[in-house]
């Protein structure tokens, strides 16, 4: 800061954020201001755990960023203010493939590009001024944080809630590795956009679906989440209730199971299936064409199925085609003998990977047995009416009555659903199950930069977990990636070869590494006690901090990190780790920024660097505009001129408190004063502004409205400073110390730095982050008397003070009656307008 003794350099009314946000940066970081400490002897009650979305360093913050922790530090100063215990730690989601890619493109390992990343982003989010205790910060890629993560692995292995099997998964091709089924977006990768496809390999799973229940009734739990996420996890969890059915298979091939399972939420239907279909990865297919004339066909059939998209392939649009095996199955209530095809539009991730085809009630059915000619029998008719399956255009899929059905006919379907599923259950043929399209989650990853999986694989003693003495199994940094992009990993012989925890003989690393969406499962808890050496958790630490009171972050992650992190709470939970069931009391997604009518991206070439703002603006501008724009639930539209005048109106307040702190009485006003109605509408301004800034954050995060509280608040005060007779009045110096105080502690958590040099400049020697938060004075809000303003022609002529509860028609009595305003109205009226009892305009 320039020396304000020295008139030379020191402009009173120049606001220099550059220097007065450097200033403040290394004041709060000399004082550890927001390191946040557990309360011996306090309850939790007190503590408020604000957490947002850790990022992925990538190399620079984006607006998206900056909006999102800005959000969260509002929330974090704002709950400091009101005397909570605040935790706001930040960390780095630091494995994944972005840094694997970069690596091969400018032949940098991806441990020195992540952490210099890291190095320039943590720069950049201290140059914003965010509040985060700093010494609980982590990294995802230190050996420290995933050795605790290889050991909950070995737990859970130990527990059943690991295993490993050889499944059919999803490949991207383009990231050479495997996808969790909740990262394959409409068919494509949720990183590199690229479509799908399914490939047969050994791999690691989580037993997520032992959790299925559980996740799902935890949605009916959590009033603090949006309805929308809530609604997107229960859909996706998928449960049903409905009908295992099982079709012997007519005179199948030695070697393969004389059974085909289905699942089905139609059991009244089961009389009209007319054929089975199977999905092409199902393995059923190349078993019962084998050997068969069809052998040929079937295979070049699922070759080429497998190579489309999983989107295309579910969508109505799509042509349906299939190709018979070669095998029949049997009815199982009526004997009828079903041919049994392929087909495109059955997908294995969904029930058993056979379907029961009913095409008089189903429309694909219908439409893949028109296609090659297929029976179709009608088992539900409308009441009253028949249906003859000859003259049908589509599948009949409303409510009715049964037909067709043997001793279930007359019945109405929905009666028959339970009737027919105990049929069947008296043949030894089905059973009443629940499903969930939930399914365990693949956690192998054919890359390098990941955490590896601690086991090791034995001749002798086949798969063995890692010894936890023995950990971590920390990832060779003298490993180099091909320019393939292939995992050198398993070509390392130097740290594949190991010996066998069980024999000591030798053996084999596992060269897969974890999914990165494992370490952000449960970086939130390892916060609690980042640095704790004996445990992947510090059970005081956590049990005090744990759940996180307020998360913050994108609702892309609505069935990916937010329900993987809810499996993984409940996982430690059992562990005996923690003593909660959700991680999350409260959630806040927020909107995207826009610009130019699209998402931010440098593809789409409508950047704003952040950097660039700040070297023009400062960071309370940036920090302000990005709260200003929208609510935080919904997208912001970035504005060139809206930056522009959220800088004028800091300038604005910075003048207003340059100009006035000089001569202000030490002491603001207090209650029990005799006040002048200028002055006690200016203190009904100010606790007016008080209450509602502090709903606006406390009950809405609408942090928009509560801005544009406090500059009506400034407005007041620039018109109170400029009126002569109100500037004389008694107590004036008194109201307005009130005010202005209030406007900048107000503004605190939105533009700290600002705030915090205006607090000095009114005279205060501690951080304004130390202040309490101001409180409305009730007896302010109901004053008895209120300024009415009164314009002639739409100049102001006069101030009158008229009773709080004057109706309108006693306001305008008392305005045509003032001597100040009769002169202007001599010549006559035409009309008179009073508004919101604030305001009277005089048409003359």
């Amino acid at each position: 800061m320039a020396d304000r003794q020295d008139p030379r350099n020191y402009n009173p009314l120049k606001y220099d954020p550059q220097a007065i946000e450097r200033k403040w940066q290394a004041r709060w970081e000399e004082e550890r201001l927001f390191e946040a400490r557990e309360q011996a002897g306090e309850g939790s009650a007190d503590k408020y755990y604000l957490l947002e979305m850790f990022p992925y360093p990538s190399g620079r913050i984006h607006m998206g960023h900056v909006r999102n922790y800005t959000i969260g530090d509002v929330v974090a100063r704002y709950k400091r203010m009101r005397g909570r215990n605040v935790l706001h730690p930040m960390g780095w989601d630091a494995f994944g493939m972005p840094a694997e890619n970069a690596a091969i493109k400018h032949g940098v390992h991806p441990n020195r590009w992540t952490h210099e990343n890291i190095d320039y982003m943590r720069t950049q989010l201290k140059r914003m001024g965010f509040s985060y205790d700093w010494s609980r910060e982590l990294a995802t890629c230190d050996p420290t944080y995933y050795r605790w993560e290889q050991l909950i692995f070995l737990m859970m292995y130990e527990r059943g809630l690991v295993y490993r099997k050889q499944a059919l998964v999803n490949w991207c091709a383009t990231c050479q590795t495997v996808l969790a089924n909740e990262q394959v977006e409409e068919g494509r990768c949720w990183r590199c956009d690229q479509p799908v496809g399914q490939k047969e390999l050994w791999g690691w799973f989580f037993r997520i679906t032992a959790y299925a229940e559980e996740l799902l009734a935890g949605t009916n739990e959590l009033p603090g989440w949006p309805e929308r996420v809530l609604t997107m996890q229960r859909n996706w969890i998928g449960k049903s209730t409905g009908t295992e059915i099982d079709f012997q298979i007519d005179s199948p091939p030695e070697g393969v199971d004389d059974l085909i399972r289905v699942f089905t939420t139609r059991p009244d239907t089961l009389y009209g299936a007319t054929f089975m279909s199977l999905a092409p990865e199902n393995p059923l297919a190349e078993r019962l064409s084998k050997g068969t004339n069809q052998e040929a066909a079937v295979a070049e059939f699922t070759s080429r199925v497998r190579r489309q998209t999983l989107v295309d392939r579910a969508s109505v649009a799509t042509e349906k085609e299939g190709v018979w095996t070669g095998a029949y199955c049997v009815n199982p209530v009526n004997g009828r003998r079903m041919p049994i095809f392929v087909a495109n539009f059955v997908l294995m991730a969904y029930g058993t990977g056979a379907v029961m085809a009913v095409p008089t009630h189903d429309q694909r059915d219908f439409e893949f047995a028109a296609q090659y000619d297929l029976p179709m029998v009608v088992v539900i008719e409308p009441p009253g009416h028949h249906l003859d399956p000859e003259q049908m255009e589509a599948a009949f899929v409303e409510d009715g009555v049964m037909v067709n059905s043997g001793p279930f006919n007359g019945l109405g379907n929905r009666e028959a659903m339970g009737a027919i599923t105990n049929h069947l259950e008296k043949l030894g043929r089905g059973r009443p199950v629940v499903s969930y399209r939930l399914r365990d989650w693949g956690i192998s990853r054919q890359r390098y930069w990941g955490a590896p999986i601690p086991v090791v694989y034995c001749e002798k003693c086949g798969v063995q977990p890692v010894r936890p003495e023995d950990l971590p199994v920390e990832l060779p940094l003298e490993a180099r990636i091909p320019p393939t992009g292939a995992s050198p990993l398993p070509a390392l012989e130097s740290w594949v070869n190991t010996e066998c925890p069980a024999c000591d003989g030798p053996a084999r690393r596992e060269t897969d590494t974890m999914d990165t969406f494992v370490e952000s499962s449960w970086y939130f808890a390892r916060y609690c006690s980042p640095r704790f050496d004996a445990g992947p958790l510090e059970k005081s630490k956590v049990d005090y901090w744990l759940p996180v009171d307020q998360y913050i972050g994108g609702i892309e992650h609505a069935v990916l990190h937010l329900l993987y992190a809810r499996f993984f709470t409940k996982v430690l939970r059992d562990l005996g780790l923690v003593k909660i069931d959700e991680p999350f009391a409260n959630l806040l997604t927020q909107g995207m920024v826009i610009k130019d009518g699209a998402k931010m991206s440098k593809s789409k070439g409508n950047v704003v660097d952040p950097d660039e703002l700040i070297k023009r603006y400062g960071a309370d501008t940036v920090r302000m505009f990005s709260l200003f724009a929208a609510p935080p639930e919904r997208d912001l539209e970035w504005s060139d001129t809206g930056v522009e005048g959220c800088h004028r109106f800091v300038n604005r307040l910075w003048r207003l408190v340059e100009e006035e702190a000089g001569r202000l009485p030490r002491k603001a006003a207090a209650a029990g004063v005799d006040w002048p109605a200028p002055l006690a509408e200016l203190r009904r301004k100010t606790h007016q502004t008080i209450a509602r800034v502090s709903a606006d954050i406390e009950e809405r995060f609408h942090f928009n409205t509560a801005i544009a509280a406090v500059m009506e608040l400034v407005n007041a005060l620039y018109l109170a400073r400029d009126d002569g007779r109100v500037t004389g009045l008694p107590h004036y110096g008194a109201a307005m110390r009130e005010a202005l105080e209030a406007a900048v502690v107000l503004l605190s958590p939105v533009v700290p730095h600002l705030s915090e040099e205006l607090w000095e400049r009114l005279g205060h020697k501690e951080s304004i982050q130390r202040a309490p938060w101001p409180v409305a004075d009730a007896s302010a809000l109901s004053a008895a008397e209120r300024l009415v303003v009164v314009q002639v022609n739409g100049k102001v002529r006069s101030r009158l003070s008229v009773a709080a509860d004057a109706s309108d028609d006693d306001i305008k009595a008392a305005a045509l009656a003032d001597e100040k305003v009769r002169p202007h109205i001599a010549s006559g009226i035409k009309k008179v307008f009073v508004v919101q009892k604030k305001l009277v305009n005089i048409v003359a």
